[in-house]
């Protein structure tokens, strides 16, 4: 049977329990040698900045396009592809569960299976499946669905090791898009942005969990409650700090930067950080940078601060940025300028620059352009850099490698993945293959899928 006519097929398929639709297309190059490569273990990699050490990678992209080596059906889903270990998660939603895949991620094979019921319907229709990613650590995953089922388990089996049903325990709200954020690894505990209510006005807005067996080691009680960023770990004057960026559904609209000592839960600090529009969610991830410094955004109406942090922890905008708000992905700092897509929405969504120092806007761009009679560009597109190269993942599935400086915008190369909405979640790059997901219907009549592109050097 031929390729084309097995994608037809996967919707259909995508209905069978018992069947999980993949088509193998060719294996990929050999690994060179002298190959670099690292584990990506959780939603933005390794360092949480979407950064990659691998090389040496695909230097010219084929006129033909990427060559795929599989893809995979895919079920309702925004999660992120994690690879750790020689192995593939894949987490999405199907047939009301939600169900965690691991497979090989050179040939696709599946190894084992893991899943558990839900009932989640969108508010605005938008996916009904899970918005975090697995995190991996140490032999175990760290799993959260869209309604905050917390589930620990063994990486070689899929085998439960715990589970915490934290919706339940913490009255966590629904709230815009479900549960969202990803967990994150301290020590022996697991950090988590809960945002539960057990309280009228407030409740356990960040707890960590023992990663051994789920008990809570500690909690932190606040009204703002869980947004759809994930909590970082980074150090700020030799001491190791959380950065929770918190929000939940409020009126009054709340929400900001929230600054915990990660051992034991204290509060250091808090920065107010939210446009007051109800509608307004908090989804890019903080990003600490050199000299003490954090950037957090708004897309809705504030846009972009960045924060000094003095030696007791305090923080001090340097400047702020009404035009400079990222809606989901998370910056690229490059010689002392932060470039991003900066916007709400498609019409008004831009790739900007923005000097570290000053705060002034260099330049901004579109980033748009007509293909097969078609205007489409990057819109709220995200960036996977990898040494000195910037790859860039368009909202509608176009691939780009950019040069940014302080000047202007450069794009070197482009290519077309698929045409379809939604392409949010970020590109991932694992011993020399690329992983994207098409996480809706494109506009070809192709399915929800995850592909697996040749991304090595010496493709022919």
């Amino acid at each position: 049977m031929k390729i084309t006519s097995l994608l037809t097929l996967l919707p259909l398929l995508l209905t069978a329990e018992t069947t999980y639709p993949m088509v193998f297309h060719k294996a990929p190059s050999p690994l060179s040698p002298n190959a670099v490569v690292e584990d990506w273990p959780r939603f933005f990699g390794p360092r949480d900045n979407c950064t990659s050490m691998e090389a040496p990678l695909l230097e010219i992209f084929p006129e033909e396009g990427l060559h795929k080596v599989f893809e995979l059906a895919r079920g309702e889903s925004y999660s992120s592809p994690i690879l750790v270990d020689g192995k593939l998660l894949h987490f999405h939603a199907l047939d009301s569960k939600e169900t965690l895949d691991c497979h090989n991620p050179e040939t696709g094979e599946r190894l084992w299976t893991f899943n558990y019921p839900i009932q989640y319907k969108d508010r605005y229709g938008f996916s009904a499946g899970p918005r975090s990613s697995p995190v991996v650590h140490e032999k175990k995953i760290y799993l959260i669905g869209v309604t905050a089922m917390l589930h620990c388990l063994d990486l070689e089996t899929g085998n439960l090791i715990w589970k915490r049903n934290l919706k339940k325990e913490f009255e966590i709200p629904q709230n815009f898009f479900g549960y969202g954020p990803n967990p994150v690894v301290h020590g022996d505990k697991l950090i988590v942005n809960v945002g539960g209510k057990e309280k009228k006005k407030s409740g356990t807005s960040v707890a960590a969990f023992l990663l051994k067996d789920g008990k809570t080691a500690w909690k932190y009680e606040d009204p703002w409650g869980a947004s759809y960023a994930s909590p970082v770990i980074t150090t700020i004057h030799g001491k190791e700090v959380a950065l929770i960026l918190a929000a939940g559904e409020s009126k009054p609209v709340h929400g900001g930067l929230l600054v915990l000592n990660p051992i034991n839960g204290n509060l250091y600090s808090r920065f107010p950080w939210r446009a007051d529009v109800y509608e307004s969610v908090l989804a890019s991830t903080p990003l600490p940078l050199p000299g003490n410094r954090v950037f957090i955004s708004d897309c809705y109406e504030l846009g972009g601060v960045l924060l000094q942090f003095d030696s007791k922890l305090q923080p001090r905008p340097v400047w702020k940025e009404r035009f400079f708000g990222m809606h989901m992905m998370i910056p690229q700092e490059i010689d002392n300028h932060l470039y991003g897509f900066a916007g709400r929405n498609i019409p008004d969504t831009q790739l900007k620059g923005i000097n570290l120092k000053t705060g002034k806007l260099t330049w901004e761009d579109d980033m748009r352009w007509k293909e097969n009679n078609r205007v489409t560009g990057l819109f709220r597109g995200s960036f996977l850099r990898a040494g000195n190269r910037l790859i860039s993942l368009g909202e509608d599935g176009s691939l780009l490698e950019l040069q940014l400086n302080s000047e202007k915008p450069v794009i070197k190369q482009k290519t077309r993945l698929f045409y379809a909405r939604d392409t949010w979640t970020p590109p991932v790059l694992y011993r020399g293959l690329l992983y994207v997901t098409q996480n809706t219907k494109g506009f070809d009549g192709s399915p929800r899928r995850l592909i697996c592109y040749n991304f090595r050097p010496n493709t022919k």
